[in-house]
């Protein structure tokens, strides 16, 4: 019998199995069905098995690409989305239903991130509402003490002398009882007309009007009628004024109410022969207003306290309504300048300061 050699061996065929995981997780079972063959058809066949698995590599590769990574990003940015991370964005640019899907995904956190803000937006005006209201109610309350405390006394002074006129039949008695029933009433209707002016400039309901004028002019008008055309005064005024002419743009009347509270508290409080100082000094475009009156040194605390609303100190034996000051206070406020009251060698000064044009 001849025998055969290596090259003629019979084939023997068997099964091989392949494993292949590609990148989505799936598991890909691959049986290869091999055969002894001779050795010259070997190369043929580990040429198909590279080919074979060349196109298995290459289709793991295009699903991880399409799909896999698409998804994981999708889910990261769904999960930032989630924790309200603002900074989330779905880079997926894809011309597929995963593009779509992350356009969408960036489309909804860009209108729930608007959402959001609006609604800080609201909340934050609705705390301010709420505050707002809370002040005017606290206000209101004060206010309503206050003017109860304030005209308690002429309402007093009013039905005593009222009842005295019954049963006075003395004409000069009952003259000088009617004189005061008048004084006092002329007290409650400046304080009621001051108090609603007050309260006008307070809640924007009084606007301020803009106008040129020489502020040097104002204060000479003002000091003259307050501190020089009075009749048996008892204090020593002087002043320093500029020489030239000095310009704001503001609310004269304003201006000149907040003159008329200023040097009339420095008359009303100055002591019996003391001195009343005024002065007007510029420098760049800012002047400085000053009025000092000679008198006790007030409390720190009731220095902070002179510009409330009906607060008087009790240091002092004239009797004022209490609003002038908070008059004043309040248009400094809404010109948003620097005002102050403080003590000085001798007495208290009173300043502000105000931008100047040419």
């Amino acid at each position: 019998m001849k025998k055969r050699g290596l090259n003629d061996l019979r084939t023997i065929r068997s099964k091989t199995m392949a494993l292949s995981k590609l990148s989505g997780g799936a598991i890909v079972v691959f049986y290869l069905v091999t055969e002894k063959v001779p050795v010259n058809k070997n190369i043929s066949f580990w040429l198909w098995f590279g080919l074979l698995v060349a196109v298995i590599m290459t289709v793991d590769f295009l699903l991880g690409k399409m799909i896999s990574r698409p998804l994981s990003k999708i889910n990261d940015t769904a999960r930032q989305m989630a924790e309200l991370d603002f900074l989330a964005y779905c880079d997926v640019n894809t011309r597929d239903e995963f593009g779509e899907l992350s356009q969408s995904l960036n489309t909804m956190f860009s209108n729930l991130q608007d959402a959001l803000h609006r609604l800080e937006a609201a909340n934050a005006r609705l705390e301010k509402d709420v505050e707002y209201e809370r002040i005017l109610l606290e206000q209101r309350k004060e206010l309503a003490d206050s003017l109860s405390h304030e005209m308690k006394t002429p309402l007093g002074l009013i039905r005593a002398y009222a009842e005295g006129l019954e049963d006075e039949p003395e004409p000069k008695k009952r003259q000088r009882y009617i004189h005061s029933i008048l004084r006092a009433t002329e007290r409650m209707d400046q304080m009621l007309v001051t108090l609603l002016d007050l309260s006008a400039l307070e809640s924007g309901a009084a606007s301020l009007s803009e106008e040129r004028f020489d502020f040097v002019e104002l204060v000479e008008t003002v000091a003259g009628r307050l501190l020089l055309d009075v009749p048996e005064s008892d204090y020593i005024f002087s002043y320093e004024l500029p020489d030239g002419q000095v310009y704001v743009s503001a609310d004269r009347q304003r201006i000149e109410q907040v003159l008329d509270n200023l040097i009339g508290n420095a008359k009303k409080y100055v002591q019996t022969g003391g001195e009343i100082r005024l002065s007007v000094s510029c420098k760049k475009d800012c002047l400085h207003f000053a009025v000092f009156n000679q008198c006790d040194p007030l409390e720190e605390e009731e220095i902070a306290r002179i510009w409330d609303k009906f607060y008087r100190s009790p240091k002092q034996k004239r009797k004022g309504s209490g609003l002038g000051l908070a008059i004043t206070a309040q248009i400094f406020s809404m010109y948003h300048v620097d005002y102050g009251g403080r003590n000085v060698a001798g007495g208290i000064e009173f300043f502000f300061y105000f931008p100047t044009i040419s």
